[in-house]
């Protein structure tokens, strides 16, 4: 792991693995969530610093995967949701850019 530091291929090619571990295992939703969380840590952290946006985005992710695998395939109040999501998603993505500056 400590290579991934040094030369950038090798971080990528130690995330693909855990990629494909997961993809051929049946892990529990939480612990792939964890395993995604921290190779998209690390793959941030070998080419930059993790920013509070980054961390966000990261966990928000994981978020939402675990939850959509924990919830019934035939939820009837899920359309209902959707929009909403989507619109306060694209607000949190363009916050940033919507400050205003004095």
């Amino acid at each position: 792991m400590l290579v991934g530091f040094f030369l950038r291929v090798a971080a990528t090619a130690a995330v693909l693995a855990v990629i494909c571990a997961i993809a051929l295992t049946t892990p529990q939703p939480a612990l792939a969530a964890v395993s995604g969380v921290c190779a998209a840590a690390y793959l941030v952290l070998t080419r930059t610093t993790v920013t509070r946006p980054t961390a966000v985005g990261i966990t928000g992710f994981a978020v939402v995967g675990v939850l959509a695998t924990t919830l019934p395939p035939g939820s009837s109040w899920l359309p209902l949701l959707a929009p909403v999501a989507v619109v306060l998603g694209i607000g949190v993505a363009l916050s940033p850019f919507l400050r205003a500056e004095d």
